[in-house]
């Protein structure tokens, strides 16, 4: 079985009111991306790595990052597109046509474990589709335009979903296919999936697979980086 990660690491990072992309942002003098491709660079479980970025950075990320780590499993780096889907399709382009299995992954998700990759490329396999993903901790309250509340679902039905998600490569890249020429815009990949009648397993993973988007979350990146450190 071929398997593929796609890193999408293109955003500006406006959430984290930074003049520096939040992926390049460092923490303990190494970039935030730096960590996200090491993971999987390392994984015995990945064959390739299609890495997307901003058009401005393509240079330095080569330079910076995969040459100095020595990330010899990135194959490619593509530009990517004004949005996340659309640079998850141009990522899906890059990928070998005789991939079996493709993974796509937020490029500011710096500690997801290698122990849930194997996991996932094997559900995907068997299921077509399946989310990283963690149970809500927090009861979520629907409200409507006004600020009132209309319902309140029941917490064990609700999940945080995370990355990486992975699918099979034909049903991926049908919908994101399926999703460019009808127009239709999702907020992640299995929603594009769901589209073509696929059932999406859910995986259980953990809560230090972080995205850091905003300052609070460099805080908490931090802690779990030093964590990971005092277990090597």
């Amino acid at each position: 079985m071929k398997n593929c990660v796609i890193i999408v690491a293109a955003g500006s990072g406006k959430r984290m009111r930074s003049a520096i992309a939040k992926q390049y942002i460092e923490l303990k003098g190494r970039t935030i991306l730096s960590y996200t491709i090491e993971t999987f660079n390392n994984s015995e479980n990945i064959d390739d790595i299609v890495l997307v970025t901003s058009s401005d950075a393509v240079d330095y990320v080569r330079r910076e990052i995969i040459e100095k780590y020595g990330f010899d499993k990135v194959r490619t780096i593509v530009e990517g597109g004004a949005e996340r889907q659309d640079s998850v399709y141009k990522g899906l382009k890059a990928v070998d046509s005789d991939t079996d299995v493709v993974l796509i992954h937020d490029g500011v998700r710096p500690f997801v474990a290698d122990k849930y990759i194997a996991e996932l490329e094997s559900i995907a396999m068997e299921f077509g589709g399946c989310v990283l993903g963690a149970p809500v901790k927090d009861t979520i309250k629907v409200c409507d335009s006004e600020g009132y509340i209309t319902d309140t679902p029941k917490r064990e039905t609700l999940w945080l979903a995370q990355t990486p998600q992975c699918f099979k490569y034909d049903i991926i890249m049908k919908a994101y296919e399926k999703a460019e020429k009808e127009g239709y815009r999702g907020t992640d990949d299995s929603m594009l999936a769901e589209r073509l009648g696929i059932r999406i397993k859910m995986v259980k993973g953990d809560y230090d697979n972080i995205k850091i988007t905003t300052p609070e979350d460099l805080y908490m990146g931090e802690v779990i980086l030093e964590n990971i450190i005092k277990k090597r």
